[in-house]
């Protein structure tokens, strides 16, 4: 019995510990969409480290909380209202991710025409290397 507490207390200090490491923040995102996987990545990092105690709507509520100007801040106003209402299928920090990555990251499409556009030659330099 003495062990199994002394292992319960062992438990709780490593994940006091853990909570003081220093974790990044995420940059604002304004809805630029080569912006998206970073945006994306640092904040799943910082709830996965800093707040995986918290409720998924403090979560959720946390990852809008980044989403400042531009299209993304018209976009986080359009689903808050949503969320309001009840008419959001977000329910998880994972479904907004989804969301975002959807709604502004790039298509399959979109990344096949990119990389056409760098392979561009003229003459016999790419496009990347005129830039």
């Amino acid at each position: 019995m003495i062990a199994t507490l002394q292992q319960q207390v062992n438990t709780i200090l490593l994940q006091q510990q853990g909570s003081r490491v220093e974790v990044a923040r995420p940059q604002v995102f304004s809805g630029r969409m080569e912006e998206v996987s970073a945006f994306i990545n640092v904040a799943h990092l910082y709830i996965r480290m800093k707040m995986t105690e918290e409720a998924a709507v403090t979560q959720v509520a946390w990852v809008l909380s980044y989403m400042q100007g531009g299209i993304a801040e018209a976009w986080k106003d359009n689903l808050l209202d949503e969320l309001a209402k009840g008419e959001s299928e977000v329910e998880s920090v994972e479904q907004l991710f989804t969301k975002i990555r959807n709604d502004f990251g790039e298509t399959l499409e979109e990344k096949r025409k990119i990389e056409q556009l760098r392979t561009i030659e003229q003459e016999v330099r790419t496009c990347d290397e005129y830039m």
